[in-house]
């Protein structure tokens, strides 16, 4: 059974564990870290912390993301871009030894993530009605390079689904996904360069938190598209670890709003 969350409070309760199991069409909960309790050594624990920030922007022509990650043991920055008329698709990404110069906010309704260094910048800013993505990697692609200023409307009333699942006794997940963001501003690929506007490109985002266990497993599937009638449409799915009994990450989302489902099977 699907147990909605309404009610704000904290993620973790002062022994570590989960205060409230379930999905919530806003995010409720403080994200406490400071509270996990999983190693008997503390210290120990912020190696096994994972956080992330993962946005994705889909352009009539274009398919473009840019992550910021702290695994704990080591930060992660990556960017990927597939152009749907040529087919060319390229990442790339850094590792960055104990997240190093990795700044993610504690929540996902507020601050800065951004890590840069004398090769690249990201920076994700979080407003009370907007997102803004800005990428500058000179050197992407073989020096072809790429950058991005990206803003992504997200009123207070856009609802998006977040779920708190347990992995195990002392592990957890605390995860944001936001679809069918009005994008505008710009990407430029090498010579290319893209205008975004709000009635064509959208945008969306991932945002993790948790404790897993060292090996885990998991499919997920999320799109953001627009209707004939001009309204966006959005569709977010995922099922992996974790116990999910009590909440799902799946939902269809109509126009801003939450259509919860239950549990979906992937076949391939």
């Amino acid at each position: 059974m699907q147990r909605e969350i309404t009610h704000p409070g904290k993620l973790l309760r002062d022994d570590g564990r989960l205060a409230q199991i379930g999905w919530s069409r806003q995010p409720l909960l403080d994200c406490n870290l400071e509270n996990a309790r999983f190693y008997a050594l503390r210290p120990l624990q912020r190696f096994r912390i994972k956080r992330w920030d993962y946005y994705a922007v889909f352009t009539p022509r274009r398919f473009f993301s840019a992550t910021i990650a702290d695994l704990g043991y080591a930060g992660n920055v990556f960017v990927y871009t597939l152009d749907f008329e040529t087919g060319d698709l390229h990442e790339e990404g850094l590792v960055i030894p104990l997240g190093r110069g990795v700044f993610l906010p504690r929540n996902s309704t507020e601050g800065e993530s951004r890590f840069e260094n004398d090769r690249l910048s990201l920076r994700f800013t979080v407003t009370p009605e907007r997102r803004h993505v800005s990428v500058r990697w000179p050197d992407f692609h073989e020096g072809r390079g790429v950058q991005a200023e990206i803003a992504l409307r997200c009123p207070p009333e856009h609802e998006s689904i977040t779920i708190v699942i347990p992995i195990g006794e002392r592990r957890f997940y605390y995860n944001r996904k936001i679809n069918c963001m009005p994008a505008e501003g710009f990407i430029q690929y090498g010579d290319l360069r893209e205008e975004l506007h709000p009635q064509d490109s959208l945008g969306s985002l991932d945002w993790g938190r948790g404790v897993w266990k060292y090996k885990s497993f998991w499919n997920w599937a999320s799109a953001s598209g627009f209707l004939p009638d001009g309204r966006t449409v959005g569709l977010n799915l995922g099922c992996g670890f974790g116990d999910l009994s009590a909440a799902t990450e799946n939902a269809l989302i109509l126009d801003g709003r939450i259509h919860k489902l239950d549990q979906v099977r992937f076949e391939y």
